[in-house]
């Protein structure tokens, strides 16, 4: 709808626009500020230039009124442009909104956690808007292929073989174990190592050489814990690539950046001189010891990425990582590639609470909350739709109480009350979809074609969620919008109206939306409530 007035505007000014949604509809319901873009072009007053092109953007097909206001020229839509859009909206049934094919292919990493333990909530705040930026994403027609990059080489999977060795000591064969300073823990590790002594037998337990080979066991056992607790939440991936997998490429790699000049030796190491790019120090591609740091392993993975050809590449990272983009976009630049092509998106942290208390922890976890016992307790739709009612780059705090409550404090238990009140009205009308979805809209009263029109907005809403990575603004327009229907349904009497038919097929299309709405944030719209 919005995406039909902008062209037509830009068509009759022969000149790109911004198109507006007033705050009040009663102003119009879009309104632009080009008057003042042409003020110093023209030689006139934005009021007077507004006034003049007043006429020419007269529609009698597309609005109702266009006027000057203060030197913005606001549009107020026709009632049969708005009757127009909302049959096709209702022909189109789940693919309203939908876009049409792009020619854009994307590469989306996310979530990308290292395979020594079950995910935490903070896993699963990136988890969550990767899979809803993929669902709008593709929903709008561009090519997306979702990845986990597996961190599975490294001292994290040393680590990992120590810690299954102390959980078996510890807990199976009742030693008593002094802990270093750094290592996992949590009963997933107790269980691991049953599963290693029933495989191995209990010798590898105490064989400090064969640490590695049980680290291995111990990264396929976790992974599909990942799968699984991701698969919960309605995520998955159409790629997973194991980090260690690619260090067969690192002699290639570093070859290409040796020939570009981006590496140098100091002190038995190897640098990259990612300070060229901006970043405030050169950083270590190979130890002392002739082994890979983390940053290359980095390196051959976006070396591997950008191998593969896609238009663009957007990694969701933990908001740790932030003084990391610098330096991967310096080794993109050295192994010519275009590193503008790669765009960052950072996740902050989440603070839980319950009852208005933090959190307890996870015995089972050791020191973090499993997102898997959160997902339990207020079920994958709260959890997804919590996740995505702030953006991503800032701090979340939600108490999951909050999210048990049977009211309005509930967004998404809102949300869904709306969608099942208007199917209840249905049943209790006793009408089918047939019998309304031909009704006119020539008598309807200003409330109701508001409604239609805010609801039609969902199209406009998805691409700008997508074009500015913010999925918050599916939620707040999702909860808006059903804050309107419940409203309407309150203040106008529906069933055995004179308006019954009309007021049925209005509420249809907001009910449309909602449910496509729903649907794209991973959660299915709720029948009855």
């Amino acid at each position: 709808m919005q995406n039909i007035i902008k062209e037509y505007i830009e068509k009759i000014l022969n000149r790109d626009i911004v198109l507006e949604k007033p705050k009040d509809v009663s102003l119009g319901h879009f309104a632009t500020p080009a008057a003042f873009s042409l003020a110093k072009e023209l030689k006139k007053s934005p009021m007077q230039i507004a006034e003049d092109l007043v006429l020419k953007l007269e529609n009698k097909d597309l609005f109702e009124k266009v006027e000057a206001v203060k030197g913005f020229i606001n549009f107020t839509l026709s009632n049969t442009f708005i009757e127009k859009l909302a049959n096709v909206a209702l022909e189109a049934k789940d693919d309203f909104a939908k876009g049409n094919i792009k020619n854009e292919k994307i590469l989306l990493e996310y979530v990308s956690a290292n395979p020594t333990g079950p995910l935490h909530i903070g896993h699963a705040r990136g988890a969550v808007f990767g899979d809803t930026l993929y669902k709008v994403g593709k929903y709008l027609g561009y090519d997306i292929t979702t990845e986990y990059y597996i961190n599975d080489a490294g001292a994290q999977m040393q680590l990992l073989g120590v810690s299954v060795s102390l959980a078996a000591r510890d807990f199976i064969f009742n030693e008593s174990v002094e802990y270093p300073e750094s290592y996992y823990r949590g009963e997933y590790l107790i269980d691991i190592a049953k599963k290693v002594i029933e495989k191995y037998g209990k010798d590898i337990i105490y064989d400090e050489s064969r640490f590695e080979e049980m680290a291995i066991f111990a990264k396929d056992i976790v992974m599909e814990i990942i799968v699984k607790d991701l698969a919960d939440l309605g995520i998955t991936f159409d790629n997973f690539v194991s980090e260690k997998s690619l260090y067969g490429s690192w002699n290639d790699t570093k070859a290409v950046l040796e020939k570009n000049g981006s590496l140098y030796p100091k002190d038995d190491k190897i640098y990259l001189k990612s300070t060229q790019f901006g970043d405030d120090s050169d950083r270590v591609v190979v130890r002392d010891n002739g082994i890979p740091t983390y940053l290359a392993g980095d390196i051959i993975y976006h070396k591997n990425k950008f191998d593969r050809d896609f238009d663009k590449y957007i990694n969701i990272w933990g908001a740790d990582h932030h003084g990391y983009i610098t330096r991967v976009k310096a080794a993109i630049e050295f192994l010519g590639n275009d590193s503008s092509k790669l765009e960052v998106i950072l996740s902050q942290m989440v603070q839980l609470l319950k009852g208005g208390q933090p959190y307890k922890m996870s015995k089972r976890a050791g020191n973090v909350i499993l997102m898997s016992d959160i997902t339990a307790e207020i079920g994958s739709d709260a959890l997804r739709f919590v996740f995505l009612t702030k953006k991503s780059d800032t701090h979340l705090e939600f108490d999951i109480d909050m999210l048990k409550n049977q009211d309005s404090s509930n967004p998404i238990f809102y949300i869904n009350y709306a969608h099942a009140r208007i199917n209840q009205l249905f049943i209790k009308s006793e009408q089918k979809f047939d019998d309304i979805v031909n009704v006119s809209f020539d008598n309807l009263n200003s409330e109701a074609l508001n409604l239609v029109y805010e609801s039609l907005l969902l199209e406009s809403i998805l691409n700008e969620a997508f074009t500015k990575r913010d999925m918050q603004k599916i939620t707040e327009y999702l909860y808006n919008l059903a804050s309107s229907v419940h409203k309407f349904y309150n203040e106008h009497k529906i069933i055995g109206s004179s308006e019954e038919k009309s007021y049925l097929k209005v509420l249809s299309i907001a009910k449309l939306s909602l449910r496509v709405g729903l649907k794209l944030l991973g959660i299915e719209a709720k029948e009855i409530m």
